[in-house]
C-alpha cells in the first residue's frame, strides 16, 4: 500500500505582504493588500492541493486617499467583492521538507466575482518557518475591471501582484495510505 505524504501550512497574516505595483506614464504606483486568512495542503503522491489564500480587497492602500478611493469604488468594487481569493487544486515540483524547492501551484484566482485559471511559480524556503515568494500580473482590464486612465493619466491594463508569504506547518508530513482514488493522476 502507497504512503501518501500530506504537508499543511498555515499562513501568518501578520508577518504575510501582499503587494502591488501598477505602472503609469509619469510613475509607478505601489500598494499594498493585507491577508486576512491562508492555508494551503500539498498530497505529495497525488499532486492535489487544497486551502485558500483570502486577501482582504478592503485593505487596498496605495498612500494616496483620492487613488484608493477610486480603486475601491470603481475598479476592484470592493465594498460588493470584498475579498480576493486564490484556491490552489494541484502542484508540480518537490517540497523540500529543508531548504529552496520551486513549486508551480494551478488554481482558481477570483477577483471581483469572477474565477480565472492561474498557474503560480513560488519559490519556498523551509526552515523554521516556511517562507513563499511569488509574484504574477493580473490582467484587470481582460478581466472586465475598468480602467482608470484618463486623457492626460495612462495607465497599464496588467498590475503586478507579489507575495511575500510566512506560514508554519500544520502538519509536519504526516504519513496515511494512500487509497486508490487518491493516487489516481
Amino acid at each position: 500500500m502507497a504512503v501518501a505524504e500530506q504537508r499543511s501550512f498555515e499562513l501568518d497574516p501578520a508577518q504575510t505582504k501582499v503587494s502591488f505595483t501598477l505602472g503609469d506614464v509619469l510613475h509607478t504606483v505601489h500598494g499594498t493588500f493585507r491577508l486576512k486568512r491562508g492555508t494551503i495542503s500539498f498530497d505529495e503522491v497525488t499532486g492535489h492541493a487544497t486551502g485558500e489564500l483570502v486577501v482582504d480587497a478592503t485593505s487596498g492602500d496605495s498612500g494616496s486617499h483620492a487613488r484608493d478611493s477610486k480603486m475601491h469604488k470603481e475598479i476592484l468594487q470592493s465594498q460588493k467583492f470584498p475579498e480576493i481569493i486564490f484556491t490552489p487544486q494541484r502542484f508540480k515540483g518537490t517540497l523540500a521538507k529543508t531548504g529552496k524547492s520551486h513549486l508551480d501551484v494551478e488554481g482558481e484566482f477570483t477577483i471581483h466575482g469572477e474565477s480565472h485559471p492561474m498557474t503560480l511559480a513560488v519559490e519556498v524556503d523551509s526552515g523554521n518557518s516556511t517562507i513563499a515568494d511569488t509574484s504574477f500580473d493580473v490582467p484587470y482590464v481582460k478581466w472586465g475591471m475598468k480602467n482608470p486612465s484618463t486623457f492626460f493619466l495612462r495607465v497599464s491594463d496588467k498590475v503586478q501582484i507579489s507575495i511575500h508569504a510566512v506560514a508554519r506547518v500544520t502538519n509536519a508530513g504526516m504519513a496515511k495510505p494512500a487509497t486508490q482514488k487518491n493516487i489516481s493522476r
